[in-house]
């Protein structure tokens, strides 16, 4: 019997290593010790204190991904050739370098809206792509998350990312920045510190802001002029669609389960040590590449420049790491 037991263990063993070793659920996300076990590993990835000042019902709220529920319209999948040249490496900041928006990291701040920002990020990308690099536009995750109704989710509360770009190509979404920035309608939840010690405000979640259609004083559009559409919005599957996906068109926005380990990454390829969920975060697919023998996809996130590495992560490629390939949407831009 005992034979049998270490048989079973070193078959384990060779199937996981060292990498997939799993840590404590007694272990406080948000401590050093979490950063200490990880780093301890000697794993495809390094952490660091990410959230500083804030509890984890707190990072959970940003994670506004509803996993339970189906949009409400599904995005049916785009059939399309896979490409016969997909190259081992892709950086659609590289590959399109005259569009800002494609290396513009936003900030979500105290509100379950990744779903929004992860669409219109993506969107904005695909608007200046399409236009030969020409149109530098950035949409406003504002408009989106408190004029999509029912059909996006719930605001702060979570979304659905596949209803946002259905919203684009039937309702259209004005322009518009971080808070207090440019545009028609600019984000109007103000950026916190729950980062490090600085001179932003404590963070607390925030409510849905109202729906106002109208711009920003001083702007010199009206709310319905300054709409941008989608032609088309779709859904992708399989690694090789979603590269063809991201080299044709642009950056995609994916959505994956967060664990508890995640929010500490600070470099290199992550993949889970933790089986404690957090909740479904949405995020934009720009890339991948090769590390270390490990293959990743490239993302931007967008709980600002001081999270992860200065706000981009990498997450193993080819496995469906959290799922992180199981819910890709995109569209085209009507232009």
């Amino acid at each position: 019997m005992l034979t049998i037991i270490s048989i079973l263990f070193s078959l384990i063993a060779l199937n996981y290593g060292s990498e997939h070793v799993f840590l404590s659920e007694t272990i406080d996300p948000l401590s050093d010790e979490m950063i200490n076990e990880i780093n301890s590993l000697n794993s495809t990835w390094k952490a660091k204190k990410n959230f500083a000042n804030v509890s984890l019902d707190y990072v959970k709220g940003l994670m506004g991904v509803h996993h339970t529920y189906d949009n409400v319209i599904p995005l049916a999948e785009e059939d399309f050739p896979i490409a016969s040249d997909i190259p081992d490496e892709f950086d659609a900041r590289e590959a399109w370098p005259g569009c800002d928006s494609i290396s513009f990291i936003r900030d979500q701040a105290s509100c379950g809206s990744c779903w929004a920002f992860g669409a219109v990020e993506a969107m904005s990308d695909r608007i200046c792509i399409a236009s030969g690099q020409k149109a530098q536009v950035i949409l406003s995750a504002e408009d989106l998350l408190t004029c999509c109704g029912f059909l996006c989710g719930f605001g702060c509360n979570g979304g659905f990312p596949g209803m946002a770009w259905w919203h684009w190509v039937h309702r259209g979404i004005v322009t518009g920045g971080l808070y207090e920035g440019e545009g028609c309608q600019p984000y109007k939840i103000a950026p916190c510190e729950h980062h490090i010690v600085g001179p932003r405000p404590d963070c607390k979640m925030e409510k849905t802001p109202k729906c106002e259609k109208t711009c920003q004083p001083g702007y010199n559009k009206s709310y319905e002029a300054d709409k941008h559409y989608g032609s088309k919005s779709y859904s992708v599957s399989g690694v090789a669609k979603i590269q063809t996906e991201i080299m044709t068109n642009g950056p995609v926005e994916g959505a994956f389960t967060v664990y508890s380990d995640f929010v500490s990454y600070a470099s290199g390829v992550y993949q889970r040590h933790s089986h404690e969920q957090l909740g479904g975060h949405a995020i934009r697919i720009l890339g991948w590449g090769v590390e270390n023998g490990v293959d990743y996809w490239l993302v931007a996130n967008s709980w600002n420049t001081d999270w992860g590495d200065k706000g981009y992560f990498k997450i193993k490629r080819g496995t469906n790491e959290c799922g992180i390939e199981g819910k890709v949407n995109a569209g085209l831009p009507k232009l």
